[in-house]
């Protein structure tokens, strides 16, 4: 299933409004949910399965901001880190690691103080990206990819040409300066991971559920 720009426009606020003001998706490759969490440095018998209810109560009661609580599922050949108030998915301390040998794939939106973030990183380099009151690492002008943004350590020098076709669409279909979690975001992670982000994929899924102390 392909979903429109509108239906994303919509996700996940209106579907799942306990979760759409504070959320952080993470989608890593060829990894098990078992994996990922020893990747993390938690041990999986320190983990608890939850359902996306229990998961978003547990991180809003049960933690006092020294650690990052997470719950993570299988989806198909990848594995969706999900978040509710947290945001490991664009810590870079964590994700650039945490990428390695592999593609990740973040977003994080904070509705209180209209922060979004976006990130691609493949195998330890950030290939693309938008940060909060920047803007995207790339854009279409005259029909290319350009550079956004300068050159800094750690980042990719290719041009995604892959996203073209998906900028494009964003730039046709939504208005200007629309915000990654008002529909582009999840377009570009369905583009990069070949999943459709739904409600029904996450309220059916059980997650293996753990923490990760904050290194900030």
């Amino acid at each position: 299933m392909i979903a429109s720009p509108d239906d994303y426009s919509r996700f996940p606020s209106e579907h799942l409004p306990d979760l759409g003001g504070a959320y952080c998706f993470t989608y890593v490759r060829g990894l098990t949910p078992e994996e990922l969490v020893t990747r993390l440095g938690v041990r999986v018998e320190d983990c608890s399965h939850m359902t996306l209810d229990e998961l978003t109560s547990t991180a809003y009661s049960g933690y006092d901001g020294k650690s990052m609580f997470f719950g993570v599922t299988a989806v198909g050949d990848w594995v969706l880190i999900v978040e509710a108030n947290g945001r490991l998915g664009v810590t870079d301390e964590i994700t650039v690691p945490l990428s390695a040998g592999t593609r990740l794939v973040s977003h994080f939106y904070l509705d209180i103080k209209c922060m979004d973030y976006f990130h691609w990183i493949e195998d330890g380099k950030i290939r693309f990206e938008f940060q909060y009151q920047d803007g995207y690492s790339h854009w279409i002008e005259d029909g290319k990819i350009q550079r956004e943004f300068p050159h800094w350590e750690g980042y990719s020098e290719e041009m995604p040409d892959e996203l073209a076709e998906t900028m494009e669409r964003i730039d046709s279909v939504y208005p200007p300066h629309t915000d990654p979690n008002e529909g582009p975001a999840f377009l570009l992670a369905e583009r990069l991971t070949g999943i459709t982000m739904t409600p029904q994929l996450l309220e059916e899924a059980t997650y293996l559920c753990g923490a990760v102390p904050d290194p900030r």
